[in-house]
């Protein structure tokens, strides 16, 4: 799929994007800003990164920045006789719109984790997903410092949360940078660079200077997944990645993302996609919502 760089029209007066999006929804793009994506009215097919999924209204995503991303609204609402009938509010915004240091500061440790966790893409359920939808619905009405602080108000749900998942794999974007010399972060950086290679716990053990024990608990509570599960996550992700590229066959894409086999390479795409290489390269360039079926 080719993918897009595309930009919202920001007034010159204001810091950030809010924009209420009544013509269809753009195709495979991707742009600096984050973006936070409320579904009014509308439902089809959602990409995002190398997750594919339905989307139905209320549906509510934070989008990191550069994830490529697609909103496919199905055929009663792109071929309605009164028009486009899909709805969503949008709020864009850059990581330095408040100045370098904003999410750098002590208060905002847990929104600047948030920010640092939406390379993935994160949907938001429950209580969190009430109120930030009643600060969207009610801030588009609001205009000047008001909205600002509306913002704010959204900024400190985003950072008080834990009800969301998180849905691209995280091969498929490689964001790590270098943050101090946190243990776990050393083992990151070292798997996103050798992921392509073998990688044993040896290896890792002796990077983070870490019992294995010590290393599997604190890798985990950090990922939310094994260093085993991580590792495959990432090479399924970036295989997606390719996949969607669609410049080289399943075969070489199996062995650029690291295994030794093609029928292991199949056998854990499926497992953790649910779907084949094949499968899902034809889902990610297929335009028919229908074939997408609720989970």
């Amino acid at each position: 799929m080719k993918l897009e760089n595309t930009k919202l029209l920001q007034d010159p007066d204001k810091s950030f994007i809010v924009h209420h999006e009544t013509k269809s929804f753009a195709r495979w793009h991707h742009h600096a800003e984050y973006e936070l994506v409320l579904i009014m009215n509308g439902k089809g097919k959602r990409m995002i990164g190398d997750h594919i999924d339905r989307f139905e209204q209320h549906d509510l995503v934070l989008l990191g920045s550069y994830l490529p991303h697609e909103y496919l609204c199905d055929e009663e609402y792109t071929n309605h006789p009164g028009g486009f009938q899909g709805k969503a509010i949008v709020y864009q915004f850059l990581k330095d719109f408040l100045g370098s240091q904003f999410f750098e500061i002590p208060e905002n440790r847990n929104l600047n984790r948030i920010l640092g966790e939406s390379y993935r893409g994160l949907q938001f359920y429950g209580k969190t997903r009430d109120r930030l939808t009643a600060l969207m619905e009610k801030s588009y009405n609001l205009d000047g410092p008001e909205r600002f602080y509306s913002l704010m108000a959204i900024f400190r749900v985003l950072g008080q949360t834990r009800e969301y998942k998180l849905l691209s794999s995280p091969g498929f974007m490689k964001p790590f940078q270098n943050q101090g010399y946190d243990p776990i972060q050393k083992a990151l950086e070292y798997l996103v660079q050798h992921f392509q290679e073998e990688i044993s716990m040896k290896e890792m053990l002796s990077i983070t200077n870490m019992s294995n024990s010590a290393f599997c608990n604190s890798f985990k509570k950090t990922c939310r997944m094994t260093f085993k599960e991580y590792l495959l996550n990432v090479r399924v992700g970036y295989a997606c990645k390719l996949l969607t590229e669609d410049t080289l066959n399943i075969s070489q894409i199996a062995y650029n993302c690291g295994f030794e086999n093609l029928s292991n390479f199949n056998r854990q795409f499926k497992k953790i996609k649910s779907v084949t290489p094949s499968q899902f390269q034809q889902n990610a360039n297929s335009d028919s919502a229908e074939s997408y079926k609720k989970k």
